[in-house]
């Protein structure tokens, strides 16, 4: 988690600039979903793919134990009606809504561009994964679909 928290977003931003980014932002006080929800505007929406998302079993544990931030709170009360989990664990929700303060990048890309900028990334020693998709507007903002790693 130092080693995490330490790392800059610079070797990620490098990378990035290769490539025609649609949107990109820092995961911090709003957590993984606040942000998202903010860079989908108006016309969009997201599908999550839970098994995908990169976090640290201990943060899970904690969760699962109610080890869970107010601030995560007020980020679930202000998101909850937008987002539809579907079969995704508790612990999984609270990590989407945790506060980060040293998160790393949340970028959007053409789905043509997205594996080559990841295996970039990845020749470059920066950790990162695809988790979801754009698509167009549906009832709720964003779809967690459920993990199947626990």
């Amino acid at each position: 988690a130092s080693r995490s928290m330490t790392t800059l977003n610079k070797a990620a931003a490098d990378v990035l600039r290769e490539f025609q980014v649609h949107a990109c932002t820092d995961v911090t006080g709003f957590g993984f979903l606040g942000h998202l929800r903010e860079m989908l505007g108006s016309d969009h929406s997201a599908r999550i793919w839970a098994e995908k998302l990169p976090y640290f079993k201990e943060a899970y544990e904690y969760a699962g134990n109610f080890l869970i931030t107010a601030a995560a709170q007020r980020n679930r009360n202000a998101l909850e009606h937008e987002v539809d989990f579907q079969e995704v664990s508790f612990e999984m929700e609270e990590l989407l809504f945790d506060p980060q303060t040293s998160g790393g990048l949340l970028v959007s890309l053409g789905r043509d561009t997205a594996e080559k900028a990841a295996r970039e990334m990845k020749e470059q020693g920066v950790f990162c994964a695809i988790v979801g998709e754009i698509t167009e507007q549906t009832e709720r903002k964003i779809t967690v679909k459920g993990e199947g790693r626990e």
